[in-house]
């Protein structure tokens, strides 16, 4: 990323921190410079990129300040509700400015073709682009592969219902996992299969079993920042997944769609490790931009594609917002996005996982060791009654969402936890959130009348 990117998004974080107050004074552009080490002319490109963004002004022969904000937060501030449940991205980090700028720029850029039906497989120009953008998480496919889809649900519904050339029916999910998914595969009566992930990872032994005898079509999995655990499996295991499905003629469809909210660096999916085209990738930018944006990407084998592309027929997506989407990543605006926002979900986590080290003395609830993404695992003791602790929490005006959700309804072998997610969770708010949790739990265990039944 260019230097005086990196230099912009360190300024708006700090205002967004509030370590620059409204109406503060920014450092002169000559000491910016020395503080980060560059040339004058690079702060002057960043300071007149926040200006254009209405993030600071400038007075002529004093210098640049910090913009109040627009937009009456009070209400907010005033909210006692500490929420740990939503997994919508945080309102006050939606690239707005820079959208809008992308949007009128694919208008002048398109134009015609923003009145046609479009191609099926999304805009031609926005999957070159792609290919591109993918090559940097270790997705290298030609164009012809990539196709642009309607979020990553609509792909996971489609591969669900087409048939694949193993000829298998069921397929294979971790458990626990993506609860929207799970409901509509039973909703849909579609044959589905569940095995055991906890925070550590998963039986690979057993995986291999369920490969070779139980006539799985596809593996589901999140192989980083899994929804609800958290965690992401290593090295080792996403090779492992990689090998089992070539082995056995098993397909993956990796759902990568968190692969833009964590700091970490040279995770390469399964994907990368698989040589026989076993694998079906995807990814979303609704969790990273803005949920109305409705888009993702499906990378799929050779052998899938003219099913897939019978099955979805036709183009279903907005072409604007796939020729906004193209300039947003084609212009560095994406990166210094993801760059703002993995810094603050990360912060937040930090903030979280200290909470629980002061306050969890007892050790009665583990967490997933989690450092970067969104979501963290609570697992709690047996003993606890779930929907007592759920409706105690709420009467503290915190919340958290059940682990229960997260499985099939018929599998049995369950964890006891609550999913716990900052993207929405206000700093200030994490510590006492975690306190009144860690508090609620050794209430329940220390005193056998307060948890009247166990479920």
């Amino acid at each position: 990323m260019k230097k005086y990117l990196l230099i912009l998004s360190d300024i708006e974080q700090k205002i967004s921190d509030g370590q620059y107050r409204p109406g503060q004074k920014l450092p002169s552009v000559r000491g910016a410079a020395e503080l980060y080490g560059c040339s004058i002319s690079t702060i002057t490109r960043a300071y007149a990129e926040l200006e254009k963004r209405h993030a600071i002004y400038s007075i002529s022969q004093s210098g640049y300040y910090v913009v109040g904000k627009t937009e009456d937060r009070s209400v907010d501030k005033e909210d006692k509700t500490i929420d740990f449940a939503s997994v919508l991205p945080d309102v006050d980090v939606f690239p707005y400015l820079d959208f809008q700028h992308c949007l009128n720029k694919a208008i002048d850029i398109y134009k015609h073709q923003l009145f046609t039906y479009g191609d099926s497989l999304g805009l031609e120009k926005l999957r070159h682009t792609l290919a591109s953008h993918l090559a940097g998480y270790q997705v290298f496919a030609n164009m012809e592969r990539i196709v642009v889809t309607s979020g990553a649900q609509q792909p996971l519904e489609l591969l669900a219902k087409m048939p694949f050339p193993n000829g298998n029916s069921v397929i294979l999910v971790e458990q626990p996992s993506y609860d929207i998914y799970l409901r509509f595969l039973e909703k849909e009566g579609i044959p589905v299969s569940g095995i055991a992930r906890t925070a550590k990872g998963i039986d690979l032994r057993q995986l291999e079993d369920r490969f070779k005898t139980g006539s799985i079509k596809f593996f589901y999995t999140m192989s980083r920042y899994h929804n609800p655990l958290g965690t992401s499996y290593s090295a080792d295991q996403r090779k492992a997944i990689a090998g089992l499905a070539s082995k056995y003629n098993v397909y993956v469809v990796e759902d990568d769609y968190m692969a833009d909210l964590g700091e970490e660096q040279g995770f390469d999916p399964i994907y990368a490790y698989n040589r026989t085209s076993h694998v079906v990738y995807l990814k979303s930018f609704s969790k990273i931009i803005f949920p109305g944006l409705r888009l993702g990407v499906a990378v799929l084998p050779e052998t899938l594609l003219e099913t897939f592309h019978a099955y979805k027929g036709y183009s279903d997506t907005s072409l604007l917002s796939q020729a906004a989407l193209e300039v947003y990543i084609k212009n560095g605006m994406y990166e210094r996005h993801k760059s703002k926002i993995c810094s603050q979900y990360a912060a937040r986590i930090r903030l979280l996982n200290e909470a629980v080290d002061r306050y969890n003395d007892a050790g009665l609830i583990q967490i997933s060791n989690v450092s970067s993404g969104i979501y963290v695992q609570f697992k709690l003791p047996l003993t606890v009654n779930l929907e007592l602790l759920m409706k105690r929490l709420v009467e503290r005006n915190v919340s958290v969402v059940s682990g229960k959700r997260f499985y099939l309804s018929d599998y049995m072998e369950r964890e006891k936890f609550l999913r716990i997610s900052i993207s929405r969770t206000q700093s200030e708010k994490i510590e006492r959130g975690v306190k009144t949790i860690v508090e609620e739990v050794d209430r329940m265990v220390i005193d056998p009348a307060a948890r009247s039944s166990i479920t």
